[in-house]
């Protein structure tokens, strides 16, 4: 009897193979590097760097990555060719991901053969692997449709060949949870067995989970779920399912799942889904007044796991759909405090904001609050006009005008782009007044498309007072600004001001 979930399953990421068949997706040798050292780091067993024959820039990536001293085994696919296995064992791979057709479709109309000449392939194919000193995983593309019994004696043969494993393809995304815990313990039996699942029907993790529970000991899968078509089961959807939900130890390191589903998004130029599960930016934010509310006094009530646990933070907005405890909450950051009925109404005129369409950035919130609490405040900085100025052929400069308590200031800098440019010509105009440190800027896309709304965070310090502030726009210059602005003028206001405890 196969037990539920073996004690330390293991992971082959094929990111690097089966990712990069993403249409439109290329890596350079040394993006692949970045990746696979990442996923070494947070423990990934084998790492399969593409397809050696395919290219000299596979072969190029394959040495690299070979000679990098990575802790996981690195590994490249082949089909059943000679050439294909030399390439894999000469430039450095310990182990190749055999990948042999076994339904009678591929076979038939794809090969234009028949099973005798497909098992032979195989056979032959594993036995000059393991000459030339490589752990070969023997892989059956299309099993899902295949007949299991031609599989069976396939896997069998293969393994008395000196298959090291053998891995189950659901190559079209077909084979459904209920039929992978019927098929998958006599295989499992066999040898080590993968399970490869593509989602193409949406259900790549729930068949990939199913394999594992009935004695499936490794899991192929790639960050944020790249592949061709609907992609693969997502390697950190994977993880945290393991993990939270049947309790099984992966030798992950989660806390840096954020970090690589970012680099990859990065280096891939896939942008991750808004609502995708765990990495997505909406993952772990929330408006809804009710849901806030329960997440300010227990995040347990709206949230499965602690954004924390996969290297993220909970963010919380304001909207049409925000409630007191949420409005409350950010204002209590910025320093504010109110009586029922001036929460009431500050809350009022953000609902006020949503209805119309836009989303409540900390600008508008104090405006809101400083207009509610009536509090005579004149800004420390206003804006009068910026420019600037960027292109492949010049170096990127800004220009701003600020008045500094009633002065009109002028400055100008260059900056590794606009955005760098202007926020450094906005320090220097107000360096006669403070000194103020951009800690940290952070950059979000709140829905896709080419007039997506972005939202800019920066952390601003000021002899020792660290502040956060945010603005929002469609044009990432301007959010940038208002977040600046917003922020600088919170640090420069005068000590006395005593905004946070007004109780008109």
């Amino acid at each position: 009897m196969i037990a539920l979930f073996v004690k330390s399953p293991r992971f082959l990421d094929t990111t690097l193979r089966d990712g990069e068949q993403t249409p439109g997706v290329s890596l350079k040798p040394d993006d692949k590097l970045n990746i696979a050292t990442l996923l070494s780091d947070i423990g990934v067993s084998v790492i399969e760097v593409g397809s050696a024959v395919a290219s000299d820039g596979e072969r190029e990536s394959l040495r690299l990555i070979s000679d990098a001293g990575l802790a996981a085994e690195i590994c490249t696919f082949v089909r059943g060719v000679q050439l294909d296995i030399d390439y894999a064992a000469d430039y450095g791979a310990e182990s190749v991901h055999l990948v042999i057709p076994v339904s009678d479709l591929h076979i038939e109309k794809k090969l234009r053969k028949d099973r005798e000449y497909v098992t032979q392939m195989a056979w032959d194919s594993v036995e000059y692997a393991k000459e030339r000193g490589l752990i070969v995983e023997l892989s059956g593309e299309d099993a899902s449709r295949a007949d299991q019994a031609y599989l069976y004696d396939l896997y069998a043969g293969g393994v008395e060949r000196g298959a090291d494993r053998i891995c189950f393809c659901d190559t079209v995304g077909v084979m459904t949870p209920e039929r992978a815990s019927e098929i998958i313990p006599p295989l499992a039996a066999l040898a080590p067995l993968s399970i490869h699942c593509h989602n193409d029907l949406g259900l790549g993790l729930a068949t990939t989970l199913s394999a594992m529970k009935s004695g499936a000991s490794c899991a192929h899968a790639t960050v944020n779920g790249l592949g061709e078509r609907a992609g693969n089961t997502p390697l950190e959807e994977l993880v945290m399912s393991l993990e939270v939900l049947y309790g099984v130890k992966t030798g992950i390191r989660t806390d840096e799942l954020y970090h690589l589903s970012t680099l990859v998004s990065r280096l891939t130029r896939v942008p991750l889904p808004t609502n995708k599960a765990i990495v997505g930016e909406m993952a772990f934010t929330h408006e809804s007044g009710i849901h806030a509310h329960g997440i300010l006094r227990d995040a347990a009530t709206y949230e499965p796991i602690m954004p924390e646990m996969v290297g993220r933070r909970r963010r919380i907005l304001l909207g049409k759909h925000s409630g007191s405890a949420s409005v409350e909450a950010a204002l209590s950051e910025m320093g504010y405090k109110t009586e029922t009925r001036q929460l009431q109404e500050i809350v009022s005129r953000v609902k006020q904001l949503g209805d119309e369409g836009k989303r409540v950035t900390d600008s508008d919130l104090h405006a809101i609050a400083e207009a509610v609490l009536d509090i005579s405040c004149t800004p420390v900085i206003r804006m009068k006009q910026f420019t600037t100025v960027s292109g492949n052929s010049v170096m990127p400069t800004a220009s701003v005008t600020l008045t500094v308590n009633g002065e009109d200031i002028t400055q100008a800098s260059t900056g590794a782009g606009p955005v760098d440019a202007v926020i450094m010509a906005l320090r220097k105009a107000v360096q006669d007044v403070g000194d103020i440190t951009l800690e940290e800027y952070h950059v979000d896309a709140i829905y896709g498309g080419t007039d997506a709304l972005v939202d800019v965070t920066v952390k601003l310090m000021k002899d020792g007072e660290l502040i956060t502030s945010r603005g929002a726009r469609t044009d990432i210059i301007m959010a940038s600004v208002e977040a600046m602005i917003s922020g600088m003028n919170r640090l420069l206001r005068e000590k006395d001001e005593n905004r946070g405890k007004n109780t008109h």
